[in-house]
């Protein structure tokens, strides 16, 4: 038996380690444009001349001219000169100084270096260190789950970057795409992580129906708010790029199934286990008790992760929320205001989704994780323990 299941996890986990490849290979049909006449690179400030700066208030104008040395790349070695141009707005601006690394687009003309412009400050080796240390420390706990969960994580990535954007960007119905996506999402993590089981299976019946309860209140409470999907950040942006024929409400309410399934995923999880565990522990308990202990956990489990959903969607607004109250808006108006309420709808509608979930996954685990009802066979096993004790109080009767 374990080597069977040691086998078909082997299995599960091979299928989607070729599925995740198979990700990274597939073409998204808006591949990066590259100018062979570019060439990125890393380079380091050397010298700055803030000659040009002007300051008003908390933000700077102007230019600084720049000396910058490349060390990366065929050009290593090579100084060059740029201009950094400051707008005035504080989430736009890069202010450097010396010793700052940054990113460097050169111009070549042959093996000439025509131009230099500074993109933004050097992040990618802080994020791949970041990245490598998490996997490692992953692996290093959790072992051999922790590699299935580390596979998981990387298939997630992949599924977003390679089928869900461009199938928005193609004109795919969004939400069509975004319940077909998080399906396949939810399917690869929770049996990488909990196996090809029945656990697996319990905790994948109850996301997917709490996901569909999601989606379909999305569909028919949204409209009555009238609102656009142009409040996401960039939405207008990408409208006036090209794609004006996108529908950005759809792929809003597309964004509230995607942003609850991590949440529906995890509460579905936590009950799936915890039923697994019980019914470990005690093979003769019946379906219906099963049920009801995941209801027990489920009730537990739901309240933080309600509150999750909450802390996370008031964090991304959190500098507005600050403004309403500096400048004594009232509440009236705050609550109203079409950006708030998007992040109330986020927040409602993916704690309705976990409100489904829990009895929907206890209902699952009740008949994937019980082999069959055992009621009556308990009954028929407790009346014949109570048998001895009735004929033996009866002879102990004067």
């Amino acid at each position: 038996m374990h080597k069977s299941k040691t086998r078909s996890e082997i299995l599960l986990v091979s299928f989607f380690f070729l599925l995740t490849l198979l990700l990274f290979l597939l073409p998204t049909g808006f591949e990066e444009r590259k100018d062979p006449t570019s060439l990125r690179c890393r380079g380091e400030v050397v010298e700055v001349d803030n000659a040009f700066l002007r300051q008003y208030g908390m933000v700077r104008t102007g230019s600084q001219n720049l000396v910058l040395r490349i060390v990366s790349g065929d050009m290593k070695g090579e100084r060059v000169h740029s201009a950094n141009h400051l707008l005035g707005k504080l989430d736009l601006d890069r202010l450097y100084q010396a010793g700052d690394r940054v990113l460097l687009v050169l111009t070549l003309d042959g093996d000439r270096i025509r131009h230099a412009q500074v993109m933004d400050h050097y992040r990618l080796d802080m994020q791949a260190w970041l990245a490598g240390s998490f996997a490692f420390l992953l692996v290093a706990f959790a072992g051999w789950t922790g590699m299935r969960a580390l596979l998981s994580f990387v298939f997630t990535g992949l599924m977003v970057w390679k089928i869900l954007i461009p199938g928005f960007l193609k004109g795919w119905d969004p939400m069509i795409t975004a319940l077909f996506v998080v399906m396949l999402l939810s399917a690869a993590i929770l049996f990488l992580v909990a196996g090809w089981n029945r656990k697996g299976f319990t905790a994948f019946a109850g996301c997917l129906l709490g996901l569909f309860c999601t989606a379909l209140l999305a569909l028919f409470v949204a409209p009555a708010f009238q609102l656009h999907g142009a409040i996401k950040p960039f939405s207008e942006t990408l409208m006036y790029t090209g794609y004006a024929h996108l529908d950005l409400t759809r792929i809003f309410l597309a964004t509230i199934i995607m942003a609850a399934s991590g949440a529906v995923m995890d509460l579905a999880m936590d009950i799936a286990a915890s039923m697994d565990e019980v019914v470990s522990q005690n093979p003769r308990i019946s379906r219906s008790e099963a049920m009801f202990s995941g209801f027990r956990v489920g009730r537990a489990v739901m309240g933080t992760m309600s509150t999750t959903l909450l802390l996370a969607y008031s964090s991304s607004y959190l500098s507005l929320l600050m403004v309403f109250m500096a400048q004594g808006i009232p509440m009236a108006n705050m609550l109203n205001l079409n950006y708030v309420t998007a992040e109330f709808l986020n927040t409602i509608l993916g704690s309705f989704g976990l409100l489904a979930v829990a009895p929907f996954t206890a209902l699952a685990g009740a008949f994937f994780l019980v082999p069959g009802d055992r009621s009556l066979t308990r009954k028929i096993r407790r009346e014949e323990q109570d048998k001895p004790k009735e004929n033996l109080t009866t002879l102990t009767q004067p």
